[in-house]
């Protein structure tokens, strides 16, 4: 019943106030608690801004460095060139694969000079595989988590100046003895417009924050992907050299 009520009074206050209803007049008529919750909204808004460029950039490089990185070290470690293919991931420093990569032909590098141990390069490759993988997902996945806060938190945040507005439209009541809508007009409209910011920050870092994760679980595969390939390499390698 609340929800059917602020409906009807949102709609009699923008049929009323058609001729003034804009953002400047909207925030001169709130009071300072609802302003307050319109900054702190307006500061997550441009936090999830900031998050999703930086990451849709960083994403974007990433994949395309790989796609030219994957075939051009492909063909320098079938030749067996494990200097060159390290110097053509120097050259593509943010695909991802690159870097996972890089890591695992420098520790088999060092160990076939100075390990004596035999499997030992594989096993430490293995390991910088590992230790490359965890890092750079740790790279991409950064930011991202606080899009999923904002995403769940920005509509309480909302509903907190919602209350406030009510607070204001009863305070309305009792400074003006009387329960018309020109009482209440101040505070109801204060409760719909942070209600209604909430959710349009909220939601957007909600859908961009899904499609992330699915752009960070496909970047999770291809790195696993490139480590098995990478292992199944070196094994054939160093079988060659034992022959």
């Amino acid at each position: 019943m609340l929800g059917v009520k602020l409906l009807t009074l949102g709609l009699w206050l923008f049929q009323e106030e058609a001729a003034t209803f804009d953002p400047l007049s909207m925030w001169r008529s709130m009071g300072w608690p609802a302003r307050a919750v319109v900054v702190v909204l307006f500061i997550m808004s441009c936090w999830s801004i900031g998050v999703m460029v930086d990451r849709w950039i960083a994403y974007r490089a990433a994949r395309n460095q790989s796609r030219i990185f994957a075939p051009a070290v492909a063909g320098a470690l079938k030749e067996g060139k494990i200097d060159e293919a390290i110097a053509i991931a120097e050259q593509n420093k943010r695909s991802h694969l690159a870097k996972v990569v890089t890591a695992g032909l420098q520790e088999f590098q060092a160990h076939q000079v100075s390990s004596e141990i035999p499997g030992e390069e594989i096993e430490a490759s293995k390991r910088a595989l590992e230790r490359a993988a965890a890092i750079v997902h740790a790279e991409l996945k950064r930011g991202v988590s606080s899009l999923a806060t904002i995403g769940s938190t920005a509509p309480f945040v909302g509903l907190f100046g919602t209350v406030l507005g009510i607070i204001h439209a009863f305070q309305g009541i009792a400074t003006q003895h009387t329960s018309g809508l020109g009482a209440v007009a101040g505070g109801i409209s204060e409760a719909l417009v942070t209600t209604a910011i909430g959710l349009f920050v909220a939601i957007p870092a909600v859908w961009v924050y899904n499609y992330f994760t699915g752009k960070i679980e496909a970047f999770d595969v291809e790195m696993d992907n490139s480590s098995s390939e990478l292992i199944d390499y070196f094994l054939k390698r160093t079988g060659r050299e034992k022959r």
